[in-house]
This record gives C-alpha cells, structure tokens and sequence, in this order.
C-alpha cells in the first residue's frame, strides 16, 4: 500500500495514485479510471494512444488522487485534548518561583555605591588639580605675550594684531602650552634676516614672561612670497 506513479489514459499527464483506491482521478483532465490501469499504462507506455477527451469535474466531492492524512476521528480526539489542557490551565493557579531572580532585584548594596561614587568624584578631583593649574599657566602666559606682541614685529613688518568679533587674533595665532608655537600673517616681503629677526624678537618677549627654553620655539611665517619655518636649528623657506 503506497501512492505509486501512474499515467492518465486521457491526456497522458504524469499523476500520483494510492494503490488502495480502485480509481484515480487525473487533476488535469478530470477523467476518472481504474487505478491499476494507470499504474499499468505508468510501467508499459509503448505504443499507449491518448484520445484527449473532456471531462467535467466530479460534483460528489470525492476525488481520488486525494489521499487521507489523517481520519475524523482521530481529529476530534486530538480538539477534545486541547480543550482539556486549556481547562485546567486557566483553572490553576500560576506558582511563583522563589528563586527567580529579577533585573530589578539585581541592586548593588548601598556601601558599594558610596565606594563607586567616592572613586569617581577622586577622579575628577585628581584630574582638576592636575590639569587646571597648568590651564591657568598657559592662559596668563598667552595673555602676557600678546599684550605686547607688537613689538616683535616693530620696524620688520606689518602683522594685524588684532582680534575679532569671536575673540581670535587675525595676524598671528599662538598655541602649546608654553605657547611654544607661533604662526605670524603678513603681507609684506621678507628676507630670512628680517624673518630671525621677528624669531628672536618672539623669543626674547617670551622669556620675560617664562623660564623655559627658546630651542623648543617653533615659528612659521607666511608672507606674500614665501613661506618661512624658523626655529633654533635654522630656517627654512618654501615658495607661496
């Protein structure tokens, strides 16, 4: 017992059958014959001619390449069960798992946030102390240098020294924290003498305001020819 291939007498289309029928209907054509003729026509079609006639579809409801998974019976047992099991579900009381354990019971003791939260607030401290004072340095050192800035460029070139809207200079731009950098704009020419000369002028107003080393003293220069990079080594000149 098994659903076999078998062959359509009618149209000749491939069809599944279930051996324990004794007829089979052909889903194409609608024509319904001996099932073991189609197993017979599916194992020897030589010489099988195949009139290709019309058929209606059978109104009985019954059609026989339909094969039955499972019986009615079987069913209704199986629709009593689950509305059983239902039943007694709905009727039971839920147990509550002691043990279970929650993300919103999961709470760090209050000595260990203090900890937590005292570490932290040492942090930042530790991190003001350090940092801030040094702010404070850089930031009396730059305001010192540029109050007198001028000077440096006095006689040698003509640099805008001062500051927009926002704050910032417009001719020069110091920065590091021993404002140990220096970019100067001007529009006027000059030689690698007048740009050491405006070099050793940054770092004579420097040291009047700082105890550090000059050698550290990086300068570039942007004029409308060239572009100069001094520092105590030397200089060197590029092209615009």
């Amino acid at each position: 017992m098994a659903t076999l291939q078998g062959i359509c007498r009618n149209c000749g289309s491939l069809i599944m059958v279930d051996d324990r029928d004794s007829e089979c209907e052909c889903i194409f054509c609608n024509c319904v014959f001996p099932t073991s003729e189609a197993i017979e026509i599916f194992e020897d079609p030589d010489g099988r001619e195949f009139p290709n006639e019309h058929f209606e579809r059978t109104e009985d409801g019954k059609h026989h390449y339909t094969n039955r998974v499972y019986s009615t019976e079987s069913l209704e047992k199986a629709v009593k069960r689950q509305e059983l099991t239902d039943s007694q579900d709905s009727g039971s009381t839920k147990v509550v798992n002691e043990f279970e354990v929650s993300p919103n019971d999961v709470k760090a003791p209050p000595k260990v946030v203090a900890i937590i939260l005292a570490a932290a607030a040492v942090l930042v401290l530790g991190v003001l102390i350090v940092a801030l004072p040094r702010y404070q340095e850089r930031t009396k050192l730059h305001s010192e240098i540029s109050a007198d800035i001028a000077s440096v460029f006095d006689g040698i070139a003509e640099v805008d020294t001062s500051s927009n809207e926002e704050g910032f200079t417009k001719g020069y731009i110091i920065s590091g924290q021993t404002c140990d950098d220096i970019k100067i704009i001007t529009a006027d020419e000059l030689d690698e003498d007048a740009a050491r000369s405006i070099y050793d002028n940054y770092c004579a107003l420097r040291s009047s305001h700082y105890n550090g080393k000059n050698n550290e003293v990086t300068m570039t220069i942007y004029t409308s020819g060239n572009i100069y990079t001094v520092t105590n080594d030397g200089i060197e000149a590029a092209k615009d």
